[in-house]
């Protein structure tokens, strides 16, 4: 799971392995050391009917609904978002999608990632 964060925009993008994890435990995390610390990023399904995102001890949560996880290994449905409204009055734009093959050069492994249905990246 990879997650790109600029401004008030949370985005997360799942290989085949975690979207089969997610379906089957309701939970995918990652961890990033930085010096002594741990930074971690999880994606947990919950009851809700949206994505919701919580920061809590370092780690950031994004709540997916569980009814659109469960299934989601087993469609062509490529992801979910949504607009949190914050307590400012701004809002935090959350993002949730399979991850595509790229179809430029890159040197990342892509074998777990699902088959780019367009013809550029």
């Amino acid at each position: 799971m990879k997650l790109r964060i600029k401004g008030n925009s949370i985005r997360l993008r799942l290989t085949k392995s975690d979207v089969q994890k997610l379906a089957q435990t309701g939970n995918v995390i990652e961890t990033t050391q930085i010096g002594k610390g741990k930074f971690k990023y999880e994606l947990q399904t919950s009851n809700q009917d949206s994505l919701q995102a919580l920061l809590h001890d370092d780690i950031i949560t994004v709540y997916i609904p569980k009814s659109f996880a469960v299934n989601w290994h087993e469609n062509d449905v490529v992801g979910i978002d949504n607009q949190v409204p914050l307590s400012d009055g701004n809002f935090l734009y959350i993002l949730v999608e399979k991850d595509f093959v790229c179809l430029d050069e890159t040197v990342e492994d892509q074998s777990d990632n699902y088959e780019n249905p367009n013809q550029v990246c």
